[in-house]
């Protein structure tokens, strides 16, 4: 695993390889008091307020604070539940959104989250909210790397939720739609969607989309071109002429 260092480092490469608007953030499931890095912002206890945890990351992302959530700083039900921070009340509700992933209860007693640029903590998972040119690169940056496709499954609520449980359950990348309360409470772009990656997998994610860099082909040197008859890349018009087509 890299260092606190070598992830901050990651974090400015991130920034500078996708031209991101907001910073990469680094979430760390917190199993005791002990856990919670020194800074870090407790908005109950510090401030008087409550969030809930998109807000937390929105605040990560935009103003570059280190914020603290445990149970009584949330001001939302699905990472209270999701997070495994209560027992299931078995309402029905919560019952109607029963099959939503979900860490045992009193495994974790909350989550740390900081720009990865600043963090002073390992984290478990990285997230980036990109636009969907730039979520292009990462996936392609996933299959040159990993020499695999991210597989997700979309959902219109909990993102908060999907975007850190199954992650650090499975050790898998994911997309994930941002919620109605994300739009609403916590500022998320019109364009963006949420890319989590497992903090094991960092490094080499990284080095993946170094390597388009140094080949021209990433996120910086994308072009937009609307005209017939485009200058074909060489393996199209070897394509193409195997098939028995136009090549000029």
């Amino acid at each position: 695993m890299p260092s606190i260092e070598e992830f901050n480092c990651m974090s400015l490469k991130l920034e500078n390889l996708l031209i991101l608007r907001t910073y990469p953030i680094a979430v760390k499931m917190l199993e005791k008091d002990e856990d919670i890095p020194d800074g870090a912002i407790r908005p109950k206890q510090e401030r008087g307020f409550h969030l809930a945890q998109c807000q937390a990351f929105a605040m990560n992302r935009r103003s570059g604070e280190t914020i603290a959530m445990l149970k009584e700083d949330n001001w939302c039900w699905a990472p209270l539940m999701g997070f495994g921070l209560v027992e299931d009340p078995h309402d029905a509700f919560i019952d109607n959104h029963s099959f939503f992933p979900r860490f045992e209860v009193g495994k974790y007693i909350g989550v740390v989250s900081a720009p990865l640029k600043t963090a002073n903590f390992e984290p478990d998972v990285v997230l980036i909210y990109s636009n969907t040119a730039q979520l292009l690169h990462l996936v392609a940056a996933v299959k040159k790397h990993d020499r695999e496709l991210v597989h997700s499954v979309f959902d219109r609520t909990e993102s908060c939720v999907y975007a850190i449980v199954p992650v650090i359950e499975n050790g898998e990348y994911r997309i994930t739609i941002p919620d109605p309360g994300e739009y609403e409470r916590a500022m998320a772009g019109d364009d963006e969607m949420i890319f989590s990656i497992p903090a094991s997998k960092l490094e080499g994610l990284v080095e993946a989309l170094q390597m388009a860099e140094k080949d021209g082909r990433s996120y910086r040197h994308q072009t937009r071109i609307m005209i017939p008859d485009f200058p074909q890349p060489s393996f199209y018009k070897e394509l193409f002429e195997k098939w028995g087509l136009d090549i000029d």
